[in-house]
C-alpha cells in the first residue's frame, strides 16, 4: 500500500547545493578577515553534523578562535543566496517523484531544519520547477529547539498533518539527517548527496536515483510496464 505522504526531509533531497554552500561559506570568511578555508575532504566532514551555525561554532573551537557565529552564518546565506540567483536543477527524477505523489493524493512535507531565508532562496532558484505551495507542511531552524539528528522537526510535521510515522516515507540526503526520521520511526529512504559521508543507519534502503518505485508509490513492475 502507498504511503500517505511522502518527507523530504533537506535541501539536498531536492537540489545539490553542497558545492555552492562550501564556497560561500569560504566567501564570508574572506570578507570576515579569516583565513579559514574548507577544502571538499573538510567539508565533507563538517556534513556529518547537520546546521551551517554549529559547524562554524565548531571549527572556531578547533581553531581557538572567538567569531559571532551567527553574523558570520548570516553573512553565509546571504552570499548563497545571492549565488543561488543563477538558478539549480532538481536532481534527477525528483520532479517525476513530486508529480507523482500529487497523482496519488500524497501530502507531502519540506521537513528541513535550515533557515527560511534558504529555503525561500533554493525554491526561487528553481525558476519556478518548485513551490513553496507544492508542500503542506515547511520546517525551518526557528521552528524546533533541537536540530536534527534530534527527530523533533518529524514529529512536528507528523503531529501537523495528523499523520503516524507508519503512513509516512522520508527522504534524507546524510546519515545525520537521516537519523532524525529513523528516530522520529519513520520509513527512511537514503538518497545520498555529493558531499554525504558515513553509513546511513537504521534506513529502509539506499538509492542512487529517486523515482516513484524507490518511495513505494508505484510497484516496480507497474513502472518498468508504464515505461
Amino acid at each position: 500500500m502507498p504511503p500517505k505522504a511522502l518527507f523530504f526531509g533537506a535541501i539536498g533531497t531536492l537540489v545539490e547545493t553542497s558545492e555552492i554552500q562550501r564556497q560561500a561559506f569560504n566567501a564570508a570568511f574572506a570578507e570576515a578577515g579569516l583565513d579559514w578555508d574548507w577544502d571538499r575532504d573538510t567539508y565533507r566532514d563538517m556534513l556529518q553534523k547537520p546546521g551551517g551555525r554549529q559547524r562554524i561554532a565548531d571549527f572556531a573551537d578547533a581553531q581557538g578562535e572567538t567569531v559571532n557565529v551567527d553574523e558570520l552564518h548570516q553573512k553565509k546565506s546571504a552570499i548563497f543566496q545571492n549565488r543561488l540567483d543563477e538558478g539549480v536543477a532538481l536532481r534527477p527524477r525528483v520532479a517525476e517523484v513530486l508529480s507523482s505523489a500529487k497523482q496519488h493524493g500524497l501530502k507531502l512535507a519540506f521537513v528541513t531544519t535550515t533557515s527560511s531565508e534558504n529555503i525561500n532562496a533554493v525554491i526561487r532558484a528553481t525558476h519556478g520547477t518548485l513551490q513553496r505551495s507544492d508542500f503542506d507542511f515547511v520546517g525551518s531552524d526557528d521552528m524546533v529547539a533541537n536540530g536534527k539528528p534530534a527527530p523533533d522537526i518529524y514529529e512536528m510535521a507528523l503531529e501537523h498533518l495528523m499523520l503516524k510515522p507508519s503512513e509516512v516515507v522520508a527522504v534524507e540526503d546524510t546519515p545525520s539527517s537521516a537519523a532524525a526520521a529513523v528516530a522520529a520511526k519513520i520509513k527512511t529512504i537514503a538518497f545520498r548527496g555529493d558531499y554525504a559521508e558515513g553509513e546511513f543507519e537504521g534506513v529502509a534502503d539506499e538509492v542512487d536515483i529517486l523515482t516513484p518505485a524507490t518511495v513505494g508509490l508505484v510497484e516496480e513492475e507497474e513502472l518498468n510496464f508504464a515505461s
